[in-house]
């Protein structure tokens, strides 16, 4: 078994022992998106200026960035769990590469991502009846892939730096205020002031948001959407190489 294979099976290992872990990746985001959007749609039904666009098609994008939000807080927490246990210094002295131990960890929770994805997809089509481009489905789940990933290095970042469990929590809790009101999520930009719309342009989880909205229903510009999936994908690489970095700094 490969040192890679090998941090993708004690994932597998650890979620599959932790039923809360589980239901929190997979079915959180669902119910939000089946109390939270069926109240929004019956009360407002279709945002202003996006034409026939019902507010569970518009908050479909959000449910799924939400998601992969979540899921890589969840898994970037465990490197508290390891650090509790001992396990997380003995594994740097495995002969696998730091950069190895990342990507292993991120590899299977993009993998429960993109089952999240699928199965709020299904959900939100049976259900609450959301048309979907289903033609764009391979980049939809790119982005979910693309992501969750670099919301993870992101969010190890953190992990690796800060001792206190308390004190993660917090940040992450700040961060998950910030960035979720502060983008596109819940409401469509146009409207808003232009202070905000800035700050939630600048927002990259709105770049995500808008990438995964244009592939769900189509809703966005392609150009625009072009850029915004490129600047993800360096936000995702800038905060990988720095998460190796700190990695190497856990002697």
């Amino acid at each position: 078994m490969s040192a890679l294979s090998a941090v993708v099976y004690r994932e597998a290992k650890i979620r599959a022992t932790n039923f809360t872990f589980i239901f929190w990746d997979l079915f959180f985001p669902l119910l939000y998106m089946l109390v939270f959007g069926v109240g929004i749609n019956s009360a407002l039904g279709a945002p202003a200026g996006l034409g026939s666009v019902n507010y569970n098609e518009f908050f479909l994008a959000g449910i799924l960035a939400m998601a992969s939000f979540a899921i890589a807080s969840n898994t970037s927490w465990s490197f508290f769990l390891d650090r509790d246990n001992g396990i997380f210094y003995e594994m740097l002295t495995y002969p696998m590469s730091r950069s190895e131990y990342l990507l292993g960890k991120v590899i299977f929770n993009v993998c429960i991502a993109v089952v999240q994805a699928a199965l709020t997809l299904v959900v939100g089509r049976l259900l609450l009846g959301i048309r979907m481009h289903w033609q764009n489905l391979p980049l939809l789940l790119i982005g979910m892939a693309v992501g969750t990933a670099g919301w993870f290095f992101f969010y190890a970042i953190f992990a690796l730096r800060i001792r206190r469990n308390d004190v993660f929590n917090s940040v992450t809790s700040v961060f998950y205020f910030v960035f979720m009101f502060a983008s596109s999520m819940f409401y469509p930009l146009d409207p808003l002031p232009s202070w905000f719309r800035l700050a939630a342009l600048l927002n990259p989880i709105t770049w995500e948001i808008d990438w995964l909205r244009f592939t769900s229903i189509g809703l966005g510009n392609l150009h625009s959407i072009l850029l915004e999936g490129a600047a993800f994908l360096v936000f995702a690489l800038a905060c990988f190489i720095y998460a190796v970095r700190c990695l190497h700094r856990q002697e």
